[in-house]
């Protein structure tokens, strides 16, 4: 597999736009095996937490705060990955968390507008030079609830936020002057498109109201010279190992194999 690198022009886009769309960075059998992988996985069933939306729907996540050896880890430490994150936030970047969210046909509930900012500015990070990369295991679109960002809304700075149903959102008042203003952008991905996402682009995202599962894994980076000032559940700095790409599949297959032999799928 040829190294990805991201081109002076993407690096330019997402400093513009606040997000970057990047089609195909994983592939169909990378994410083949993730989904079954993720679908079969006890533990990442029993450590998600239910986060609930003004309507009472549920959305399911299942947060790490640590890399292991698993297909997760893989991805979050991959060089396509990481290397391109460094690229967009011009410094070393260390592993902050990683999450699969879970949104199950016609329950999976809605996100309020946030930034990621919003709650890590309140976890000892001095400055907003963190970013996300969303990578999708199922097909995001419209119908199933699919991420939502406003063009360039990163620009704008920090925005207060309080709490919303089991979440935490921006400021109403606010939201409603922002959105008269930018571009709302559906972010729909194919299975293995990733949508890198700077921590200030404010970003929702709708109940699924489908027939179809919306699984994401959401990898979340700090950069070096913004390591917090003091003690959160999430990590302060310490050097991300990066991982070769062709560990995904490597390790995926493994697990798969694994789930196989003790009649798991």
């Amino acid at each position: 597999m040829a190294q990805f690198k991201l081109t002076d022009g993407q690096v330019a886009q997402f400093h513009e736009d606040g997000y970057l769309i990047i089609p195909e960075l994983f592939n169909a059998e990378e994410m083949e095996v993730m989904g079954k992988v993720a679908h079969a996985d006890a533990d990442l069933d029993k450590q998600a937490l239910d986060r609930h939306d003004k309507e009472g729907n549920t959305t399911r996540i299942s947060l790490k705060n640590t890399v292991g050896e698993d297909i997760y880890s893989a991805v979050t430490s991959c060089r396509r990955v990481v290397d391109s994150m460094e690229r967009l936030l011009g410094d070393e970047v260390y592993h902050y968390h990683h999450k699969m969210t879970m949104k199950e046909p016609f329950v999976g509930g809605a996100w309020e507008w946030h930034q990621d900012y919003g709650y890590w500015y309140n976890n000892g990070c001095l400055y907003p030079d963190m970013a996300s990369v969303m990578v999708a295991v199922d097909r995001a679109n419209k119908e199933n609830g699919c991420l939502q960002a406003l063009r360039g809304s990163h620009k704008l700075g920090r925005i207060e936020h309080g709490v919303v149903a089991d979440q935490t959102g921006a400021d109403l008042s606010r939201m409603e002057e922002i959105l008269k203003r930018l571009d709302l952008v559906y972010v729909e991905l194919e299975p293995g498109d990733a949508c890198f996402f700077h921590a200030n682009t404010l970003h929702r995202s709708d109940a699924n109201n489908s027939p179809h599962p919306r699984w994401t894994l959401i990898s979340c980076y700090n950069t070096k010279h913004n390591d917090p000032y003091k003690t959160h559940h999430h990590p302060n700095y310490s050097y991300l190992e990066r991982w070769d790409d062709s560990r995904v599949l490597e390790i995926g297959r493994k697990t798969l194999e694994a789930y196989q032999r003790e009649g798991i799928v």
